[in-house]
Protein backbone atom coordinates (compact mmCIF):
# COMPACT_ATOMS: atom_id res chain seq x y z
CA UNK A 1 0.00 0.00 0.00
CA UNK A 2 1.11 3.48 -0.47
CA UNK A 3 1.10 4.01 3.17
CA UNK A 4 3.72 1.53 4.20
CA UNK A 5 5.88 2.63 1.13
CA UNK A 6 5.41 6.53 3.08
CA UNK A 7 6.33 4.99 6.30
CA UNK A 8 9.44 4.03 4.77
CA UNK A 9 10.53 7.37 3.05
CA UNK A 10 9.20 9.50 6.02
CA UNK A 11 6.45 11.41 4.43
CA UNK A 12 2.88 11.15 4.54
CA UNK A 13 0.14 10.01 1.98
CA UNK A 14 -2.62 12.67 2.12
CA UNK A 15 -6.25 10.80 2.57
CA UNK A 16 -9.60 11.62 3.05
CA UNK A 17 -11.74 9.68 6.14
CA UNK A 18 -15.65 9.08 4.91
CA UNK A 19 -17.83 7.86 7.79
CA UNK A 20 -21.33 6.68 7.12
CA UNK A 21 -24.96 5.81 9.41
CA UNK A 22 -27.68 3.95 8.46
CA UNK A 23 -30.18 5.60 10.88
CA UNK A 24 -31.14 9.07 11.73
CA UNK A 25 -31.43 7.40 15.97
CA UNK A 26 -27.13 6.81 15.39
CA UNK A 27 -26.74 9.89 14.60
CA UNK A 28 -25.32 12.55 17.32
CA UNK A 29 -22.17 13.94 18.81
CA UNK A 30 -23.48 11.66 22.01
CA UNK A 31 -23.64 8.39 19.52
CA UNK A 32 -20.88 5.48 19.12
CA UNK A 33 -21.19 5.31 15.59
CA UNK A 34 -19.56 8.38 14.39
CA UNK A 35 -16.93 8.87 16.90
CA UNK A 36 -16.03 4.56 16.74
CA UNK A 37 -15.62 5.10 13.14
CA UNK A 38 -13.30 8.15 13.54
CA UNK A 39 -11.44 6.38 16.15
CA UNK A 40 -10.63 3.37 14.21
CA UNK A 41 -9.53 5.92 10.97
CA UNK A 42 -7.38 7.80 13.36
CA UNK A 43 -5.85 4.47 14.42
CA UNK A 44 -5.02 3.34 11.24
CA UNK A 45 -3.45 6.36 9.79
CA UNK A 46 -1.31 7.44 12.13
CA UNK A 47 -0.22 3.28 11.87
CA UNK A 48 0.67 3.00 7.98
CA UNK A 49 1.41 6.47 7.30
CA UNK A 50 -1.34 8.43 6.00
CA UNK A 51 -2.79 11.52 7.05
CA UNK A 52 -6.35 12.53 6.74
CA UNK A 53 -6.72 16.23 5.28
CA UNK A 54 -10.68 16.32 6.07
CA UNK A 55 -13.45 14.02 6.47
CA UNK A 56 -17.23 13.47 4.81
CA UNK A 57 -19.88 11.85 6.82
CA UNK A 58 -23.16 10.28 5.14
CA UNK A 59 -25.57 10.45 8.06
CA UNK A 60 -28.63 8.52 7.81
CA UNK A 61 -28.09 7.26 4.94
CA UNK A 62 -28.63 3.38 4.49
CA UNK A 63 -25.67 0.81 3.13
CA UNK A 64 -27.61 -0.54 0.45
CA UNK A 65 -28.11 2.67 -1.13
CA UNK A 66 -25.55 3.09 -4.68
CA UNK A 67 -22.73 5.45 -3.69
CA UNK A 68 -23.36 7.89 -6.19
CA UNK A 69 -26.68 8.47 -4.55
CA UNK A 70 -25.22 9.92 -1.63
CA UNK A 71 -25.06 13.61 -1.31
CA UNK A 72 -21.75 13.25 0.88
CA UNK A 73 -19.66 11.09 -1.06
CA UNK A 74 -21.01 12.82 -3.98
CA UNK A 75 -19.32 15.89 -2.32
CA UNK A 76 -16.28 13.92 -1.41
CA UNK A 77 -15.98 12.92 -5.41
CA UNK A 78 -15.89 17.00 -6.08
CA UNK A 79 -13.22 17.96 -3.16
CA UNK A 80 -11.17 14.73 -4.37
CA UNK A 81 -11.10 16.30 -8.49
CA UNK A 82 -9.64 19.25 -6.98
CA UNK A 83 -7.20 18.37 -4.50
CA UNK A 84 -5.09 15.29 -6.08
CA UNK A 85 -6.00 13.34 -3.33
CA UNK A 86 -6.23 9.63 -4.41
CA UNK A 87 -7.13 7.53 -1.12
CA UNK A 88 -10.20 7.21 0.80
CA UNK A 89 -10.14 5.47 3.95
CA UNK A 90 -13.25 4.06 6.01
CA UNK A 91 -13.43 1.82 8.92
CA UNK A 92 -14.48 -1.35 7.59
CA UNK A 93 -16.17 -2.35 4.11
CA UNK A 94 -19.76 -2.40 5.71
CA UNK A 95 -19.05 0.82 6.62
CA UNK A 96 -18.69 1.90 3.15
CA UNK A 97 -21.59 -0.37 1.52
CA UNK A 98 -23.45 -2.93 3.37
CA UNK A 99 -24.73 -4.98 -0.02
CA UNK A 100 -21.79 -6.74 -1.55
CA UNK A 101 -22.87 -5.79 -5.13
CA UNK A 102 -22.93 -2.13 -4.16
CA UNK A 103 -19.13 -2.47 -2.31
CA UNK A 104 -17.69 -3.70 -5.39
CA UNK A 105 -19.52 -1.43 -7.72
CA UNK A 106 -18.93 1.41 -5.67
CA UNK A 107 -15.05 -0.03 -5.54
CA UNK A 108 -14.59 -0.41 -9.47
CA UNK A 109 -15.69 2.89 -10.21
CA UNK A 110 -13.13 4.77 -7.56
CA UNK A 111 -10.54 1.79 -8.98
CA UNK A 112 -11.54 3.38 -12.56
CA UNK A 113 -11.12 7.15 -11.08
CA UNK A 114 -7.22 6.26 -10.00
CA UNK A 115 -8.69 6.20 -6.19
CA UNK A 116 -7.59 4.19 -3.21
CA UNK A 117 -10.02 2.78 -0.81
CA UNK A 118 -9.09 0.95 2.05
CA UNK A 119 -11.07 -0.18 4.56
CA UNK A 120 -8.79 0.15 8.06
CA UNK A 121 -10.55 -2.77 9.89
CA UNK A 122 -9.30 -5.35 6.78
CA UNK A 123 -6.96 -3.33 4.49
CA UNK A 124 -6.61 -6.03 1.92
CA UNK A 125 -10.35 -6.16 1.34
CA UNK A 126 -10.87 -4.68 -1.83
CA UNK A 127 -7.59 -5.30 -3.55
CA UNK A 128 -8.28 -9.56 -3.06
CA UNK A 129 -10.04 -11.42 -5.58
CA UNK A 130 -12.32 -13.90 -3.90
CA UNK A 131 -14.20 -16.32 -5.33
CA UNK A 132 -17.39 -14.19 -4.28
CA UNK A 133 -16.00 -10.81 -5.08
CA UNK A 134 -15.31 -12.17 -8.64
CA UNK A 135 -18.53 -14.13 -8.95
CA UNK A 136 -20.46 -10.90 -7.92
CA UNK A 137 -17.95 -8.71 -10.59
CA UNK A 138 -19.04 -11.12 -13.36
CA UNK A 139 -22.64 -11.15 -12.39
CA UNK A 140 -22.56 -7.16 -12.41
CA UNK A 141 -20.91 -7.04 -15.81
CA UNK A 142 -23.76 -9.71 -17.21
CA UNK A 143 -26.48 -7.39 -15.84
CA UNK A 144 -24.89 -3.97 -17.64
CA UNK A 145 -24.50 -6.22 -20.77
CA UNK A 146 -27.67 -7.32 -20.99
CA UNK A 147 -29.10 -3.85 -20.02
CA UNK A 148 -26.91 -2.48 -23.13
CA UNK A 149 -28.66 -5.12 -25.27
CA UNK A 150 -32.21 -4.83 -24.00
CA UNK A 151 -31.73 -0.81 -24.88
CA UNK A 152 -30.28 -1.25 -28.20
CA UNK A 153 -33.25 -3.41 -28.59
CA UNK A 154 -35.80 -1.14 -27.69
CA UNK A 155 -33.88 1.60 -29.85
CA UNK A 156 -34.37 -0.41 -32.81
CA UNK A 157 -37.93 -1.25 -32.76
CA UNK A 158 -38.74 2.22 -31.78
CA UNK A 159 -37.01 3.10 -34.83
CA UNK A 160 -38.57 0.29 -36.98
CA UNK A 161 -41.78 1.47 -35.44
CA UNK A 162 -41.19 4.84 -37.15
CA UNK A 163 -39.70 4.05 -39.85
CA UNK A 164 -43.05 1.79 -41.17
CA UNK A 165 -45.11 4.98 -39.90
CA UNK A 166 -43.28 7.37 -41.78
CA UNK A 167 -41.30 5.53 -44.57
CA UNK A 168 -37.44 6.96 -43.03
CA UNK A 169 -36.42 7.07 -39.52
CA UNK A 170 -32.86 7.85 -39.96
CA UNK A 171 -30.60 10.61 -41.80
CA UNK A 172 -30.60 13.88 -43.34
CA UNK A 173 -34.48 15.50 -42.91
CA UNK A 174 -35.48 15.96 -46.97
CA UNK A 175 -36.65 19.31 -48.84
CA UNK A 176 -40.54 18.05 -48.14
CA UNK A 177 -39.96 17.18 -44.95
CA UNK A 178 -38.00 21.33 -43.80
CA UNK A 179 -40.00 22.79 -46.16
CA UNK A 180 -42.68 21.30 -48.23
CA UNK A 181 -43.86 24.80 -49.84
CA UNK A 182 -40.54 25.43 -51.62
CA UNK A 183 -41.12 21.61 -52.88
CA UNK A 184 -44.63 22.12 -54.05
CA UNK A 185 -43.23 25.43 -55.87
CA UNK A 186 -40.23 23.79 -57.45
CA UNK A 187 -42.48 21.62 -59.13
CA UNK A 188 -45.14 24.10 -60.57
CA UNK A 189 -41.85 25.63 -61.60
CA UNK A 190 -40.46 22.29 -62.98
CA UNK A 191 -44.40 21.45 -65.09
CA UNK A 192 -44.45 21.56 -69.19
CA UNK A 193 -45.56 25.00 -70.47
CA UNK A 194 -48.98 23.53 -72.00
CA UNK A 195 -47.78 25.88 -75.09
CA UNK A 196 -44.19 25.24 -76.14
CA UNK A 197 -44.55 21.63 -73.78
CA UNK A 198 -41.11 22.77 -72.99
CA UNK A 199 -40.22 22.62 -69.24
CA UNK A 200 -37.83 24.73 -67.13
CA UNK A 201 -34.28 23.41 -66.37
CA UNK A 202 -33.16 22.13 -63.23
CA UNK A 203 -30.62 25.36 -62.69
CA UNK A 204 -33.21 27.86 -64.16
CA UNK A 205 -35.63 26.59 -61.76
CA UNK A 206 -33.09 26.93 -59.39
CA UNK A 207 -32.34 31.07 -60.49
CA UNK A 208 -36.08 31.29 -60.23
CA UNK A 209 -36.37 30.19 -56.96
CA UNK A 210 -33.48 32.57 -55.62
CA UNK A 211 -34.86 35.16 -57.36
CA UNK A 212 -38.17 35.23 -55.01
CA UNK A 213 -36.02 34.39 -51.83
CA UNK A 214 -35.48 30.14 -51.88
CA UNK A 215 -31.47 29.55 -51.59
CA UNK A 216 -29.49 27.18 -49.70
CA UNK A 217 -28.27 27.61 -46.20
CA UNK A 218 -25.24 29.14 -47.73
CA UNK A 219 -27.10 31.71 -49.10
CA UNK A 220 -27.02 30.47 -52.75
CA UNK A 221 -29.31 29.06 -55.20
CA UNK A 222 -29.88 25.80 -55.09
CA UNK A 223 -27.82 23.38 -56.99
CA UNK A 224 -29.14 21.12 -59.34
CA UNK A 225 -29.00 17.95 -57.65
CA UNK A 226 -30.87 19.56 -55.17
CA UNK A 227 -33.87 20.54 -57.17
CA UNK A 228 -33.75 17.30 -59.10
CA UNK A 229 -34.59 15.87 -55.80
CA UNK A 230 -37.47 18.13 -55.22
CA UNK A 231 -38.68 17.58 -58.38
CA UNK A 232 -38.92 13.85 -58.75
CA UNK A 233 -40.72 13.02 -55.04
Amino acid sequence: MKGIKAMKSGSKVPAIAYLRTSSAANVGSDKDSEQRQRSAITGFVKANGYVVETEFYDAAVSGADPVTERPGFLAMLQRIAGNGIRTIIVESPDRFARDLAVQLAGHDMLKGLGIDLIPASAPDFFTEDTPTAVLVRQVLGAIAQFEKASLVAKLKAARDRKRARDGKCEGRRSHREMNPELVALAKRLRRRNPKTGERKSLRAIAAELARIGHVNVNGQPFAAESIKAMVQR
